[in-house]
């Protein structure tokens, strides 16, 4: 009798250690859930009080020909080396097109994170040309939430080619166009951006009373994420009035980053580098085979360091 009432004293405390372990097991998972309850809940706070700028929206500050959303960052300059061979239905003769070329080499720099100021010269037509570009709003989440970028760019083209003789005078101001352009973007996750791009171009001159001044076009362009590296870009400019003769600008290729350098390699059917020519001056035909085989290159180099500039990245996200 005595053996089974310690048996039994000795598997009522069994039983209540048990439990009170159970209870102390369930205590402190309902503290830690608490905690982790209290962390979620200030991380969503802390995020709603801090804006995250998307980033990388396209690879450089042109998409192929035209301007992309993307700003050279504070205090970098970057070099430019644009290159178009001639046109793939040349013939062999001209080893279709790699016979001849036409370039345009030019420097932008960033003034700060939101305005990007360049210079550039072209081989076509002789021009130079000279831009500003300004970001007016950034696409970000968090306590700002902006579905979208928005910048905008106005570019003058001198053209400095000696002009045939003429019944009329011609002025150093006819040899001078503008271009104004606003860029909206946005960037659908890692692998796809999408920019629209309103534009009208403005001439001084024009060569008959029923075209006008001002010319207005709608550029698109998007870039697809193949790889780390590579991207596969696309162009488009439609022209809602156009001279005679000229076509609308359309361009698709590859974005290759190699550390400092980025190069695009496309075809285009434009062979004028700046706006002015690319947009309003295309008079090859992608239907015939007038199309050019180009790339760019773009270098980066770091001349001033700012505060709260992008770091080692060389374009402001």
């Amino acid at each position: 009798m005595s053996r089974f009432f310690y048996k039994a004293r000795h598997q009522g405390w069994l039983v209540l250690l048990f439990a009170c372990f159970y209870l102390t097991v369930q205590k402190v998972h309902a503290q830690n859930v608490d905690l982790f309850k209290m962390q979620d809940e200030q991380n969503k706070k802390d995020k709603k009080e801090t804006t995250d700028i998307t980033t990388s929206t396209f690879k450089t500050t042109r998409i192929i020909n035209g301007q992309s959303i993307e700003n050279t960052g504070a205090g970098v300059l970057d070099l430019k080396i644009s290159h178009r061979f001639g046109t793939v239905n040349s013939g062999s003769y001209n080893f279709f097109g790699l016979d001849q070329a036409t370039m345009r080499i030019g420097m932008d720099y960033g003034i700060s994170n939101r305005l990007e100021v360049g210079i550039g010269r072209s081989t076509y037509e002789k021009e130079f040309d000279g831009f500003f570009k300004y970001r007016v709003l950034r696409q970000s989440t968090g306590k700002v939430d902006m579905p979208i970028s928005l910048s905008i760019a106005s570019t003058a083209v001198l053209r400095t080619l000696k002009d045939q003789p003429t019944p009329y005078p011609i002025h150093y101001s006819d040899r001078v166009n503008y271009v104004n352009q606003v860029l909206l973007a946005r960037k659908f996750g890692d692998y796809f951006s999408l920019q629209f791009t309103p534009t009208m171009v403005h001439y001084n001159i024009v060569p008959t009373t029923g075209i006008p001044n001002d010319l207005y076009s709608l550029g698109t362009g998007f870039r697809l994420r193949l790889s780390r590296r590579v991207n596969l870009t696309g162009e488009y400019y439609y022209q809602f009035q156009r001279f005679q003769g000229y076509y609308n600008s359309a361009s698709v290729g590859f974005d290759i980053e190699t550390g400092g350098h980025v190069f695009q390699l496309f075809f285009t059917n434009s062979t004028g580098i700046n706006e002015r020519s690319f947009i309003t001056g295309t008079d090859g035909r992608w239907g015939n085979g007038g199309v050019h085989f180009g790339f760019n290159i773009s270098r980066v180099f770091t001349v001033a360091k700012h505060k709260g500039s992008a770091g080692n990245d060389q374009w402001n996200k």
